[in-house]
């Protein structure tokens, strides 16, 4: 199955988009931090053979998606959630899944809970519900400790310089050095991901995302509805950001859930794991 990539037109943003597959059933996937579109390259083919039109964007202040907000409300969920609704109107689908990991993730989620677009599906990757996360960090000294790049981020300049320096060694650190499977992580996917951090702008616009959310927190409070789409959530079990205890009380909030968990499997479990990945996406899909 070929990928190839478009510009869409959407909310004021030019939206680089890996798109495969064709029809009116859209799997609009979400990437996260420090990542891109690139992160779905295993998925795609797999939901394109399901008879999904798959869209893989580079959000809002990554990759080649332009341009790049340099202030910090621009990456508020608000925002964040009319780019995911302007991409939808924009593919005109008759059906719409999102398929989401880490900030991806909690985008779809709150998406989903707020229900700005009608979805049928809704898959999820090793990100909590936006509620359960605010307990468990409330309640939780090790979930905090787990966090704690979330308050580094919060520092003007200094995390973009740190990021950045030596050819983006961190970024590249946080994939390798997170990853069980480092295998799965070559230098050329790591320079990938380098080469998108430093892009024009786009260091401030990722990290800013992690700003907007120090600074308006409410939609982690927000009374959430109820999620009534099957949902699926598939969690790599060896997170070093995010302990299997902010997968607990996911119940509350979705009517229709199944949680996979991949023991061994580090954060980045689409990319480390895509076979298993794949396969579960597959059997959850046709049932």
């Amino acid at each position: 199955m070929t990928i190839s990539t478009r510009t869409v037109e959407a909310n004021g943003f030019a939206f680089a988009v890996d798109e495969a597959g064709e029809g009116d059933r859209l799997a609009l996937c979400l990437h996260g931090f420090p990542e891109s579109r690139f992160s779905w390259r295993a998925q795609m083919p797999v939901l394109a053979d399901l008879g999904y039109r798959v869209w893989a964007p580079d959000l809002r202040g990554y990759g080649e998606t332009e341009p790049k907000p340099q202030d910090m409300d621009s990456y508020r969920m608000e925002r964040l959630l009319e780019d995911v609704a302007a991409l939808i109107d924009a593919a005109g689908a008759r059906e719409v899944m999102l398929v989401a990991h880490d900030w991806g993730a909690a985008v779809a989620w709150t998406f989903a809970a707020r229900k700005v677009r009608p979805l049928t599906r809704l898959i999820i990757m090793n990100v909590p519900h936006p509620a359960v996360f605010a307990q468990v960090v409330r309640r939780s000294p090790k979930q905090m400790l787990r966090s704690w790049y979330m308050a580094f981020f919060q520092i003007p300049g200094l995390p973009e310089r740190m990021l950045l320096a030596n050819d983006a060694r961190a970024i590249r650190r946080a994939f390798s050095g997170m990853a069980k499977d480092k295998s799965r992580f070559p230098d050329a996917v790591l320079d990938r991901y380098a080469q998108d951090a430093q892009r024009p702008g786009a260091m401030t616009g990722m990290i800013n995302w992690y700003r907007a959310a120090a600074r308006h927190p409410d939609f982690m409070r927000e009374p959430w509805a109820k999620i009534e789409i099957p949902t699926l959530v598939i969690w790599g079990e060896a997170d070093a950001a995010l302990g299997l205890e902010t997968l607990e009380g996911t119940d509350a909030y979705v009517v229709d859930l199944q949680i996979k968990r991949l023991p061994g499997v580090s954060h980045w479990v689409q990319q480390e794991a895509p076979e298993a990945v794949n396969g579960l996406l597959v059997d959850w899909l046709k049932a």
